[in-house]
């Protein structure tokens, strides 16, 4: 398994969307980032599992929720640069290192 880095805007995102689920509820806000973590981490241990988005970075879909996150793959981490809306900008986030 990879180590996981986060681009520095990335918690931000994941604490506004999570905010927007505890305004509606509480459960669906701890499912919403139950199923982020559980995504994330399964992007560390398989990212070649994942398709390659129009930036050409690996996408994960969240299946439960309209989200998905973009990651970069190195040898020894994988690199989140951006959670969104799926009807976001495709190019949200896409400049990121």
């Amino acid at each position: 398994m990879r180590s996981v880095i986060y681009h520095p805007e990335v918690p931000g995102e994941a604490r506004d969307i999570v905010a927007h689920y505890e305004q509606i509820s509480q459960k669906l806000a701890d499912d919403f980032w139950d199923e982020l973590l559980c995504a994330i981490d399964y992007a560390s241990k398989y990212p070649e599992r994942h398709h390659f988005d129009i930036s050409g970075r690996r996408r994960s879909n969240l299946t439960q929720f309209p989200y998905h996150f973009l990651f970069r793959v190195f040898p020894d981490c994988v690199r989140i640069t951006v959670v969104k809306h799926n009807h976001r900008n495709p190019r949200l986030g896409t400049r990121r290192a």
